[in-house]
């Protein structure tokens, strides 16, 4: 079930939220999510599992980098059994909307597209129906449910119509599976979540993340050594900050998130290197899971 919208719709906060754990990062910056992201959410009493595939946002690419992000959505789309257009309902139907719908009429040939529009928390009930009304009028949307990923308004009625959806078979991951990222690469996006929340301007789209060694003592503590790659010496002294009180910073913070995933305590070792235009370097993006 693949998730499309543009970026910084709220994809991610929806995935976490059906899924009931923190399986894809989160950041009110756009362009947050770079790879695929399978969330899994199993109800075992129904006999119901949905995959949900949490998709970069739909845009134009720039460099290698986005232009592997837009062939793996193009991808998903197409092998979806069910699409899920998630629709910023505090912005309201814009271009950008009408462009994604129309690319999932060409790529669903009979594939239910269900639009979800997001953020009615923050809305009044006029707004909210206009947004409705709006998001209904898309030619390739099939239903509408107004939900908020934030607060879980609506997502029990949304939940129930993707379940009957999907196709019956066995499940695809066992019931107590959240998701398919590997370990590394899911510790290393709770660090980067850290990074987006703690920098601004261009800094947060030229870093990533790499997490090297995972090694569990026999105390039980878990040590995690990990490589944050920006691309010029300026933004590396932006990433430490005044007497490496930035880096600090993030560290604290991402310690606390792998805790919280992990189950354990963690030590944290983080390095800040510089690799000149990455997004750029296919190799590198090869090695760091970015399909």
């Amino acid at each position: 079930m693949g998730l499309a919208g543009r970026p910084n719709v709220g994809k991610s906060t929806l995935v976490n939220a059906i899924v009931g754990a923190h399986v894809a990062i989160v950041s009110e910056r756009p362009q947050t999510t770079r790879r695929v992201v399978r969330g899994v959410a199993t109800n075992t009493e129904a006999g119901t599992q949905l995959v949900l595939v949490d998709l970069p946002g739909v845009q134009r690419p720039r460099d290698a980098l986005t232009e592997r992000m837009q062939r793996r959505v193009e991808h998903e789309i197409r092998d979806s059994e069910v699409l899920l257009l998630v629709i910023n309902g505090q912005e309201g139907v814009g271009p950008g909307d009408r462009f994604i719908s129309k690319a999932l009429i060409g790529a669903k040939e009979g594939t239910p597209v269900i639009c979800a529009v997001n953020k009615i928390d923050r809305l009044r009930e006029p707004a909210v129906a206009a947004a409705l009304s709006a998001a209904a009028e898309l030619e390739a949307v099939d239903e509408v449910f107004p939900i908020s990923a934030k607060t879980g308004a609506g997502l029990e009625p949304l939940i129930a119509r993707l379940a009957e959806l999907v196709p019956e078979g066995p499940f695809m991951y066992p019931p107590e599976q959240r998701s398919d990222a590997p370990s590394e690469m899911l510790l290393g996006e709770l660090i980067r979540e850290q990074v987006l929340r703690r920098t601004r301007d261009e800094l947060p789209h030229a870093v990533e993340v790499d997490v090297g060694e995972i090694e569990e003592r026999a105390d039980g503590l878990v040590t995690i050594t990990a490589q944050i790659w920006a691309e010029t010496e300026s933004q590396k002294g932006i990433l430490i900050g005044a007497k490496g009180a930035k880096i600090k910073e993030i560290g604290t913070g991402a310690r606390r998130e792998l805790e919280r995933e992990l189950g354990k305590q963690v030590h944290l070792e983080l390095k800040v290197r510089v690799r000149k235009h990455w997004r750029r370097d296919e190799g590198l993006l090869d090695r760091l899971g970015i399909e």
